[in-house]
């Protein structure tokens, strides 16, 4: 099997914030149906689904690279509609700060070492 790109399906407890959200922290939308919303930043992409299970998104986790972490850290920040967000911490292999997102989903926001 010869992969091609993966995208993650992200589950929504209300459809209309959550967008917001993913727009706040630097995602622009396309509109793919009524039930699902196409997210890019850069290469990556990842689907937003109109779709909750209480379950899923408390469970749901998400690893988000940046080149440069206080940059992202200060525009995630003023994001109304995040649950939390953690200060900045340095780990062995980079830095990351937690995110999370209106529906419980947990964004592992991380800058990792360059070599």
């Amino acid at each position: 099997m010869d992969v091609d790109h993966i995208k993650v399906f992200i589950p929504s407890k209300d459809y209309e914030v959550s967008k917001r959200f993913y727009s706040q922290i630097g995602f622009k939308g396309e509109f793919v149906s009524d039930a699902l919303t196409l997210f890019e930043n850069g290469d990556c992409q990842f689907f937003l689904q109109n779709f909750y299970s209480e379950d899923l998104a408390k469970n749901f986790m998400l690893q988000v690279c940046v080149l440069d972490i206080e940059t992202a850290h200060s525009l995630c920040k003023k994001a109304t509609d995040k649950l939390k967000i953690s200060d900045v911490s340095i780990e062995t292999w980079g830095k990351v700060f937690y995110l999370w997102g209106p529906s419980g989903e947990l964004l592992h926001i991380t800058e990792l070492r360059k070599a």
